[in-house]
């Protein structure tokens, strides 16, 4: 078991902070997947990720909305919840002739806590634009970090659906409108929120999963005041000029190709039935079958499985069980062969675009300062092709070889909730005048105390980049271990949180 602690002189300290919505304490998803007040989760997510939409300033009754709603406390089996709703502006450089959003956002504290003076801690989810978990019991980190803090993170922000996505008829309008949504904007939510609601607007500790990590060094370079600690799990981005997409995918294709390596000695008998079902949509009509919501099922659809089922714990297991149940059973003696109705309907689950559109629409703009993403996972899978070219594998009798986490264009046709959204999202990936997501600058003479979980075969944030970003930001400390992948918050426990919190309290030596 690989276990490095990289002490500051070696590495240097590095500065994170989470764009996401203040919400209650939830469980980690994978870079994909997700970013609210809450966010403390798997690889990008931010607070606007799932506040996506305006709200009117005034209720069905005509009375004009509160800046500041409160709600009353109630209870899961070990924990005490608190809801609040806050009235923010969509532009904050603008803000008086800006739209106003929701935000949601969730306290949470153990039983018989929840008068008593502790300190905040905000929860950054992954995604981008992916809800926190709901807390079901005090289990996990929420449980340890309960002990210490108020936990506080989202999931209920007016979210950006596929339907009221459609409300918004122009496509330029609608690309302008999600520009809104990145990790400054969250930011600017984090601290909206932290002034009204930390007794003497206090600042508070920062715990940012995945993409809440990518929140948590925006937070950090832009509004280190708000800031007391930082804990990254799976979360330090690349931070350089321009849009490093192209230097992210470059080196996550080489780690996907590792990860395919290892699914398929730990289960070779699927090399043969993912390549009878890449020719079977390959020689269905149309080059793929129908997907029960509308959209289509083609072989390089069928890859995109790889994001979810490579890169997290119990990912190769899932995939594998779900390779099973392919086929449906012959009952009739001549009767044609098909791809079950359980696949079918699994794979949806797992894409999950549905409900949480915008992962696709803004995945890319994550990386951009300055600069387009021009479809950069698209332009950096064409120079892998003859690796990743799923009909000729099969034919070849060669693995058919899965993707990660890469949006590409070709979606924005075959999965349905996508579809309305091609325009808009071709603009985005055009669009060059993005505004700067971190300072350099600030984050080399940061001050805040900043511990981070680095995963050293994480298949969504590449270790090798991770160690150059560290190296540009004071203060940090970098636990690097291969004992978690990039759900380590959710699979580990509290055991990550912990490690994380002695390495900033002195109970685990800086050398």
């Amino acid at each position: 078991m690989l276990k490095i602690h990289a002490p500051p002189n070696l590495i240097k300290p590095l500065l994170s902070f989470d764009l996401s919505f203040l919400s209650s304490i939830s469980t980690t998803l994978s870079p994909l997947q997700s970013a609210r007040l809450h966010r403390f989760r798997l690889r990008r997510t931010s607070i606007r990720a799932v506040v996506a939409m305006s709200i009117p300033k005034f209720d069905s009754t005509g009375q004009s909305m509160p800046e500041h709603v409160a709600g009353n406390w109630y209870s899961v089996p070990g924990l005490r919840l608190r809801d609040y709703r806050f009235m923010v502006p969509l532009d904050y450089k603008n803000r008086e002739a800006s739209s106003k959003i929701s935000i949601f956002a969730r306290e949470i504290v153990a039983v018989g806590k929840e008068e008593q003076p502790m300190p905040y801690l905000l929860y950054l989810q992954g995604g981008p634009g992916f809800e926190c978990p709901r807390p079901t019991e005090a289990s996990g980190w929420i449980l340890k970090a309960c002990e210490e803090f108020r936990v506080r993170g989202t999931g209920l922000s007016t979210p950006l659906t596929p339907s009221s996505m459609q409300q918004i008829k122009s496509a330029q309008k609608l690309a302008d409108y999600l520009t809104h949504f990145r990790a400054d904007s969250i930011v600017n939510d984090a601290e909206f929120i932290r002034v009204r609601l930390v007794p003497e607007a206090r600042p508070w500790t920062v715990l940012g999963q995945s993409y809440g990590g990518f929140c948590g060094v925006t937070y950090l370079s832009f509004a280190p005041q708000g800031l007391k600690q930082v804990l990254l799990t799976g979360g330090i981005p690349p931070i350089g000029d321009g849009c490093t997409a192209d230097s992210v995918y470059r080196a996550c294709f080489e780690q996907i190709i590792h990860q395919n390596e290892k699914y398929y000695k730990r289960f070779p008998q699927d090399i043969e039935i993912v390549q009878d079902i890449v020719t079977f949509l390959a020689e269905s009509e149309a080059g793929g079958v129908p997907l029960p919501s509308g959209g289509i099922l083609t072989p390089r659809g069928l890859q995109f499985l790889g994001l979810s089922g490579l890169g997290s714990s119990a990912g190769f297991e899932r995939l594998h069980y779900m390779f099973e149940r392919a086929w449906d059973p012959i009952l009739v003696p001549g009767a044609p062969k098909q791809i079950s109705s359980y696949f079918l309907n699994t794979y949806e689950n797992w894409v999950s675009f549905d409900t949480n559109p915008l992962y696709a629409i803004l995945h890319e703009s994550i990386y951009c300062q300055g600069a387009s993403s021009r479809w950069s996972a698209h332009r950096v899978r064409a120079d892998h092709e003859s690796k990743f070219d799923a009909i000729k594998a099969a034919k070849e009798g060669r693995p058919v070889l899965f993707t990660g986490e890469m949006i590409f264009p070709w979606m924005f046709d075959e999965v349905k909730a996508l579809r309305p959204f091609k325009e808009a999202t071709q603009l985005l990936a055009e669009k060059e005048d993005w505004p700067p997501l971190y300072d350099v600058t600030a984050l080399k003479n940061n001050k805040v105390p900043v511990a981070a979980a680095v995963y050293y075969e994480d298949m969504y944030v590449n270790f090798k980049l991770v160690k150059e970003t560290a190296s540009q930001i004071a203060g940090i400390r970098l636990w690097i271990t291969n004992e978690y992948m990039h759900s380590g918050l959710r699979d580990g426990g509290g055991q990550v949180f912990d490690h994380l919190m002695g390495m900033l309290n002195g109970k685990k030596p800086l050398f």
